[in-house]
Order: structure tokens, then sequence, then C-alpha cells
């Protein structure tokens, strides 16, 4: 296990500043309008942007304590880019998930089967392994801690690829049953941050799930 030093200062400057990046994507996405153009660079950047206003909250905790720990913004900053580009890469997927089904124009049953499958994820034992490495950075750190900048990168890249395994169902909600849309988005990026944030968030993630079923095949079979 390696051994990592943690400072008391910049904390504060790394979270102010996900933050501010964070509120920017958020405006941008208010700026473009509610629908996301679908040709491939288009649709590719405004995922990028979405994914920046909704996951760079929940990679604080993480960025913080790696920041302490190296106390090197450029390397705080290859860390964040790293765990971004994980999520930048997803739009791949979500992109040919949308050129294949107008999810504008789902049933109600497909529309309800998206919302229950995604309940039922968070009930299984790898929603809750991923969960567990995203809501420890200090141990994610210790376990993983690789030197330079490259290794920032590659240490973003881990914890987004947990995060991905977390969140792929909610993400499969935001594009299948929330069509994209910002006010989805935003709940579901508030379901993100408690349950990383909240030394209880695997009880939240449960919770949340068995909702998740019973209202999704209430949804589906109702008239």
């Amino acid at each position: 296990m390696a051994r990592v030093r943690v400072a008391n200062d910049g904390g504060f400057g790394v979270g102010l500043a996900l933050a501010v990046f964070a509120a920017g994507a958020w405006a941008l996405l208010l700026a473009g309008g509610h629908e996301m153009r679908m040709s491939a660079t288009p649709f590719l950047v405004g995922w990028t942007v979405m994914m920046a206003a909704m996951m760079l909250p929940s990679v604080a905790p993480l960025a913080i304590v790696y920041h302490r720990s190296s106390r090197d913004p450029a390397a705080t900053v290859a860390l964040t880019t790293g765990y971004l580009f994980v999520w930048a890469a997803t739009g791949i997927a979500a992109l040919a998930v949308v050129r294949v089904i107008d999810v504008g124009m789902l049933g109600r049953q497909a529309v309800g089967g998206i919302v229950a499958l995604a309940g039922a994820y968070q009930l299984t034992p790898l929603k809750a392994a991923c969960l567990r490495r995203c809501q420890t950075p200090f141990d994610f750190i210790m376990r993983r801690w690789r030197r330079g900048r490259r290794g920032a990168v590659r240490l973003g890249l881990d914890h987004g690829l947990y995060c991905v395994g977390c969140c792929w169902g909610l993400m499969a909600v935001l594009i299948g049953a929330a069509a994209m849309s910002l006010a989805g988005a935003a709940v579901i990026a508030l379901i993100v941050f408690v349950e990383k944030a909240l030394s209880r968030g695997i009880g939240v993630a449960r919770v949340l799930g068995v909702l998740a079923v019973v209202g999704g095949v209430a949804y589906a079979i109702g008239s």
C-alpha cells in the first residue's frame, strides 16, 4: 500500500474551482436549450458538457484529497481530466442509443421497464461495490496511488470507471426515460451526489432502487 502524505491546505480552492466549472457547464446547457443535436460532434460536445455539470461535484472529494496529498495543481487537473474523459467516452454509447431509438417516442412499457431495470441494478452487489469505491476517496488513493501527472490521469480514469459502474443505471434513465432533459439531469446529478456524499449512501441507493422498481412497473402497466 502506498504512503500518502495529506496536507491541510488547498482543498477549498479545488472544491471552489470544481463548483465554478460545474456551474458554468449548467449555464451552457441552459443557454443551449433542452435538446441535444444528433450529429456526432455536437452531440458528444453537449454530452461532455452535461457530464461535467452532473459529475464534477461528485469527484470533488477525490480531487481535494488528492490535491492535499500531491500539492501539485497540474496533477489535480490531470486527475479530474482523466475522470471526465471516462464520462465523455460514455457519450459514444449514448449517441449509438439515440441514433437507433427515438427516446422521445418511447411508450409507457419501455419507459417503465428502463426505470425498473435501473432500480433493480441499485440493489445489486456490483452497484454496492462500485459505490463503496466512490465513497472512500482517501482509501481509493492510498490503494491506487501513482506518482506524477500520468499517474494522476490513470487514477482519474480508474475512479471514473468505478463511477460509471455505480451510475450507469441512472444514466440509462436519463437517456431513455427522461429523454436527456435538463430537469432529469439535475435530479440524477443530485441522486449521484447524495449516494456518494452520505455515509449511508448505499442504503439511500437501495431505497431508491425499490422505489424505482415499484414505480417503473406501475407506470408500465398503468393505463
